[in-house]
């Protein structure tokens, strides 16, 4: 039984489709000016060592730029990012080129920042992203705290000695969330444009990148791996990008956008919309392999129990989704929204993104930090004070999240 997957060769093939990367006509159309913005910059890479950061410090090195800072709570990342980056061919890794283990939230952070300031690029890619956190009241709390309070705290630093640019990524699931942590990403979305007036700041919204950490894509190879089961939803339909490609358009949006800008990757529902089953009986065909279609869970470790070298079938468990905020298909900007797609190619931009008082911010702040306080918080108070300040939030609660999920 094959356990090797050359994953970006399926993920070209099978999942996004592309030969070639959707950027490349935009990279090269923009490929003088990139240079100019990037080349002799010194740079700030916040949760630099995961999937996106990772990859778009891979993009921000064909240039020339003068130090590299990257910053990131996971310390074995950062061994990674640091081997990945050393033993790789391609790369402009500048002479000053340090990594730290530290959370941009916390004090240690600030000391660092003011003492290494100022930088050219500052670019955010810390947070939480996977709905599955979004479990009771603590991790909610936690994850508004990372998303949200904790990049008001970055900008206000940022103020202290402004960028030339200010990125900070966002979701597709901030477009009429359904799920807390989209709702998180969208009021993340509407902070950071109260600072546009002061400081040049840019996002993106962007599709699932394929097999990135974390993902339901990685998990079947990690389960392979471990000849364990696969389990896997029926019917939810994602927009896919690859890992370099994430780094791509987060480069293109982080200086090539202007001041308020939301940067999204131009895709088609019909040629590029796919569902999770789908790639997980591509990915089985592509190993060579036939799915054993399992009734439950159990039928389904018991099966994985009997794998071997000779196997050529594969225990999988597909279901109907019935977990809280899960959204069945995905959408990148929503009715009102103000779209420019002349000045990329492949990339579409929201013009007119919600731009609050920063009193409004205050307020929903404060009212945040009062619910978190009180010892009396719930999901449903959680849910209650971003549906009065995001209109288009629609929770989707089943009462059942995704760490039941095999």
């Amino acid at each position: 039984m094959i356990t090797y997957v050359d994953i970006d060769d399926f993920t070209r093939k099978y999942v996004t489709k592309r030969a070639e990367s959707l950027l490349k006509p935009d990279l090269e159309k923009y490929h003088h000016e990139l240079g100019e913005r990037l080349n002799g910059k010194s740079v700030l890479v916040i949760g630099g060592a995961g999937t996106i950061g990772s990859h778009y410090i891979k993009a921000i090195l064909r240039y020339h730029i003068s130090r590299l800072v990257v910053v990131d709570i996971s310390e074995n990342g950062l061994t990674e990012l640091v081997r990945d980056l050393r033993s790789s061919t391609g790369y402009n890794i500048p002479q000053e080129f340090i990594t730290y283990p530290m959370n941009f939230g916390d004090r240690v952070f600030e000391k660092m920042f003011r003492s290494l300031a100022p930088f050219d690029i500052v670019a955010n890619f810390a947070a939480h992203k996977h709905v599955r956190s979004e479990k009771d009241v603590f991790s909610v709390e936690a994850m508004i705290e990372n998303n949200v309070l904790r990049a008001r705290r970055l900008l206000d630093l940022l103020l202290e000695y402004p960028p030339e640019h200010f990125f900070c990524v966002s979701t597709d699931k901030a477009a009429n969330p359904v799920n807390i942590m989209g709702a998180s990403k969208k009021l993340m979305e509407e902070l950071i444009m109260a600072y546009s007036s002061r400081l040049k700041i840019t996002t993106a919204r962007f599709a699932n990148v394929a097999f990135s950490n974390g993902s339901l894509p990685l998990g079947f190879i990690e389960r392979l791996g471990k000849r364990q089961p696969w389990s896997c939803p029926l019917g939810i339909r994602r927009f896919f990008v690859s890992p370099s490609e994430s780094g791509e358009l987060c480069m293109i949006a982080s200086v090539l956008g202007e001041s308020g800008d939301i940067i999204f990757p131009k895709l088609d529902e019909e040629r590029d919309m796919i569902s999770f089953d789908a790639v997980a009986r591509d990915l089985l065909r592509y190993l060579k392999l036939v799915a054993d279609i399992c009734s439950s869970e159990q039928e389904a470790r018991e099966k994985a129990l009997l794998l071997n070298e000779s196997s050529v079938s594969y225990p999988v468990y597909f279901f109907e989704t019935d977990t809280s905020g899960e959204k069945p298909y995905e959408e990148f900007f929503t009715e009102g929204e103000v779209i420019d797609a002349e000045k990329f190619t492949s990339l579409g931009v929201i013009k007119n993104s919600v731009k609050r008082e920063s009193s409004e911010i205050d307020e929903i702040f404060a009212r945040l930090r009062r619910l978190f306080d009180s010892g009396d918080v719930t999901k449903a108070g959680v849910v209650e004070i971003l549906r009065e300040y995001l209109p288009n939030f629609e929770h989707i609660e089943k009462g059942k999240g995704l760490d039941s999920k095999m």
